[in-house]
C-alpha cells in the first residue's frame, strides 16, 4: 500500500492538531513535524496556515454538505413541507454517517466541528463557500416554513444547536467505552434518540411565547 503523499499527510496532521489546540494554538512547525515534512511544505501546498485550514475543513465538511443536499432535495421531490422530524434527520443524519461510534476519523471529524463552532480565531468563520451558504438558506427556508412561529435569529440559533449536540455526542461516545453502546444497533438506536430529541428541541415554542 502506497504511503500518504505529502499534501494529505499536512491535512492529516493539521486536522488532529487544530481539532485539539485550535487554529491560533497549532502552530506551523508542529504540524510540519507530525507530518514529517519540512517547514516550506505549507507554503507549496497551502499558500499559508489559514490556507490550510480551509482544505482541512472543506475536506472534513463537503461530504457531509452533500449528504445534506441530497437528503433535502429527496424530501422536497416528496413534499413542498417536509416535517421538522424528516428535516432533522436530512441535516443530522450526515453528521452521524460521518462521525460513527468508535471510529477514529469520525472522532477527528467530530472534535473539528466542536472546535469551528467555539474556537474565536476568525479564520474558523472563513471557510464557508457558496455551496455551504446555498445549503444552509434551503435548511433555513425549510425549517422557517414548518416553524413559522420563529425568528429566523432563534431558528439559526436552533440549527447550530443541532451541529453542537451531535458532535459532542460523537466525540462522546468515541472518548467513553459504554458497555453495550458499540455495536451497530447500538449505534443506529443512538442515532433515532438523537433523531428524536432534536427534533423536539426544534418543535419546542418560541422563547418567550
Amino acid at each position: 500500500m502506497a504511503s500518504p503523499d505529502t499534501r494529505t499527510q499536512l491535512l492529516d496532521a493539521a486536522e488532529r492538531l487544530f481539532a485539539e489546540r485550535g487554529f491560533r494554538g497549532t502552530s506551523i512547525r508542529a504540524i510540519t513535524d507530525l507530518a514529517g515534512a519540512n517547514l516550506a511544505a505549507v507554503g507549496y501546498h497551502f499558500g499559508s496556515k489559514a490556507g490550510l485550514l480551509v482544505a482541512v475543513v472543506r475536506r472534513v465538511i463537503e461530504p457531509i454538505t452533500a449528504a445534506q443536499r441530497a437528503g433535502l432535495d429527496r424530501l422536497l421531490a416528496r413534499t413542498p413541507d417536509p416535517t421538522v422530524t424528516d428535516l432533522v434527520e436530512a441535516f443530522a443524519g450526515p453528521l452521524f454517517d460521518e462521525m460513527p461510534a468508535g471510529d477514529e476519523g469520525g472522532a477527528r471529524t467530530s472534535r473539528l466541528i466542536v472546535r469551528i463552532i467555539g474556537d474565536p480565531a476568525e479564520e474558523m468563520r472563513d471557510w464557508t463557500g457558496p455551496a455551504d451558504d446555498a445549503v444552509r438558506d434551503r435548511y433555513l427556508a425549510a425549517f422557517g416554513r414548518a416553524l413559522p412561529g420563529l425568528s429566523a435569529e432563534e431558528l439559526w440559533f436552533r440549527i447550530r444547536g443541532v451541529l453542537a449536540v451531535t458532535a459532542v455526542d460523537r466525540v462522546e461516545v468515541y472518548n467513553q467505552d459504554v458497555p453495550g453502546c458499540s455495536s451497530p444497533v447500538a449505534g443506529e438506536a443512538a442515532r433515532r434518540w438523537a433523531i428524536t430529541f432534536l427534533a423536539a428541541a426544534m418543535s419546542a415554542p418560541p422563547t418567550g411565547a
